[in-house]
């Protein structure tokens, strides 16, 4: 029987926002990069984007508690010492310079914005983690995902475009909130609002149906890879597409998850979905979030001889940051052996059967045009060609054209009374 109209739609909607909230591992705002060059709006005077309260899904998330110096959650802040930006540190203790790496990583990408914009000048950070209490009750300063900023001059006059500027670095929250600075925040680390997508080092392999393996940037559609069905049975699955390419000298940071018997070492980025043992009472393997594996949960390994799954226990996690990219690969069977370690192809939302369903479309318009170009593995639609030297890079325009509808969803949802920040 059809679905109502209403139930369709929302149905769309949600395969929309699975796909666009998790397809692309690079950094940035948006998929792709921007063709034509845009005139830069300054900011108004309390004028915030994107246009929601901070600590909504569509801005920087909630609030997820005070990291103080002693706490487990410490190792998440990581010091900036960037020469062009300026920091305040009035506590004089390098608080300031203590954040976590996506808040990082988008004040360094608006370090050198600040410096192109205005030659001479540089970016000034005039509060950033605090550890004193000295901001509103649950403010992001209290888990290093904001900082407040001036330019080095403290030109006022400035302080609209340097809000523009942030904007554009990937500032998950921007607030022109005071005449003296700027604030901006990011997302958590370990939210789901915070995953711009689940990708692998190019230089992990995969086991290949004819033998042997390959690193996974050198996948071609086509190749048929190990995977595993639902039952947790080894089978071989065709890849079909990058989801994401970034290549090298990309630098990612991602999560390295261990294990001693049978020695496995498998990198990760925090958005990407691992399965679990599941615990007692459960049958099915869980799928969760690589930033959320802990020492002593049992992952899926390839056992000896390559015939079956093992458990394994994993011995240690911990992060390092490669730069020899970072891809997100498809198969059919939606699973894929990367390192001996079985992993989902998606992230974001952590159940990996919603997302195998969301991706049904893509699987089957891929299947119908490989009919109709037998002699080919790669349709001209699904695959555009590009120059046998040329490897194409960023998001799947798929993903992109999905990403518009998601977007436009969020926007659509999020309408509603504003919170202010700091």
């Amino acid at each position: 029987m059809l679905l109502p109209r209403r139930m369709a739609v929302l149905g769309v909607c949600f395969g929309a926002l699975l796909l666009s909230s998790g397809l692309a591992c690079g950094p940035g705002r948006g998929f792709g990069k921007r063709r034509h060059p845009k005139k830069l709006a300054p900011l108004a005077y309390k004028q915030f984007i994107p246009n929601v309260a901070e600590k909504t899904l569509g801005a920087s998330g909630r609030y997820e508690g005070k990291i103080s110096r002693n706490s487990e959650r410490f190792k998440e802040l990581t010091p900036n010492y960037n020469p062009d930006i300026i920091f305040k540190d009035e506590e004089n203790t390098g608080a300031d310079r203590l954040m976590t790496q996506r808040c990082k990583d988008k004040l360094n990408a608006l370090a050198i914005s600040v410096m192109n914009q205005w030659p001479g000048v540089k970016l000034r950070v005039t509060e950033g983690w605090d550890e004193d209490g000295h901001h509103s009750e649950e403010s992001l300063h209290y888990e290093g995902r904001a900082v407040d900023i001036t330019t080095s001059d403290r030109d006022r006059s400035k302080y609209g475009m340097l809000a523009r500027l942030a904007v554009e670095a990937g500032f998950d929250w921007v607030y022109y909130e005071s005449k003296a600075h700027i604030h901006c925040s990011v997302k958590a680390e370990n939210s789901v609002a915070a995953k711009s997508g689940g990708c692998f080092p190019g230089t992990a392999l995969v086991n290949l149906e004819q033998g042997g393996t390959k690193l996974v940037k050198d996948l071609s559609p086509g190749d048929r890879v190990l995977a595993a069905d639902a039952e947790g049975q080894l089978l071989y699955s065709e890849f079909l597409t990058f989801l994401d390419q970034e290549e090298s000298p990309i630098h990612k940071l991602f999560y390295v998850i261990e294990t001693r018997q049978p020695q496995t070492r498998l990198l990760l980025t925090a958005a990407h979905l691992l399965f679990v043992a599941p615990p007692q009472n459960h049958s099915q393997p869980q799928s969760i979030y690589a930033s959320r594996v802990q020492p002593g949960q049992r992952v899926y390994v390839l056992g000896q001889g390559g015939q079956t799954l093992l458990q394994a226990a994993v011995h240690s996690v911990s992060l390092q940051e490669e730069a020899s990219g970072a891809y997100a690969p498809l198969t059919a069977q939606g699973t894929i052996l990367i390192n001996q370690v079985l992993a989902s192809c998606y992230a974001v939302i952590e159940e990996h059967s919603w997302a195998h369903w969301a991706f049904a479309p893509f699987r089957v318009a891929h299947a119908f045009l490989a009919m109709l170009y037998p002699s080919s593995i790669s349709s001209p639609l699904l695959f555009p060609a590009t120059a046998p030297d040329e490897s194409p890079s960023g998001v799947h325009w798929y993903s992109r054209l999905l990403y518009n509808i998601g977007h436009w969803v969020l926007d659509s949802e999020m309408m509603h009374p504003l919170g202010m920040a700091s």
